[in-house]
């Protein structure tokens, strides 16, 4: 798993359509999927002014029919709600669904002398876990 940034709980999943609205957690559209099994998840934590998106994640039987892109939203719009500046996380920058996808929805490459400690410490978590940083980035998506 990833490191953690701070020790903001994970977002909720979303649910499918035949639960009930009034069981759908808060700001959280339906989507695809029996339930009570989740389709997708964000996994968030937070600190030095920012939300963290730790994880990303759709099941692949509900791929490419926006549900990253509403848990994408859903994460950044939460951040944005607390009064935070921004949403940062790291991935693989050539990788089509990983770097690409996030830049097409607003997140630039921090260049590492704007990444600060708490995200320089994260990078270094991650290779000890062996993942590399080449060809991984920093990005971020200001609010």
């Amino acid at each position: 798993g990833s490191a953690r940034i701070g020790s903001a709980p994970p977002a909720p999943p979303l649910w499918g359509p035949d639960i009930p609205p009034a069981n759908h957690p808060p700001g959280f559209p339906p989507a695809g999927g029996p339930p009570p099994r989740p389709v997708g998840f964000a996994l968030r934590g937070g600190g030095a002014g920012a939300v963290h998106l730790d994880q990303l994640a759709v099941h692949p039987d509900h791929g490419r029919r926006g549900v990253g892109g509403r848990l994408l939203e859903a994460v950044c719009d939460h951040a944005a709600s607390t009064g935070v500046a921004a949403v940062t996380l790291t991935t693989f920058r050539d990788v089509p669904w990983n770097g690409p996808w996030y830049a097409q929805r607003g997140f630039g490459v921090l260049d590492p002398a704007e990444w600060g400690p708490e995200l320089a410490a994260l990078v270094a978590h991650e290779r000890e876990l062996g993942i590399e940083l080449a060809p991984r980035v920093v990005m971020r998506r200001v609010l």
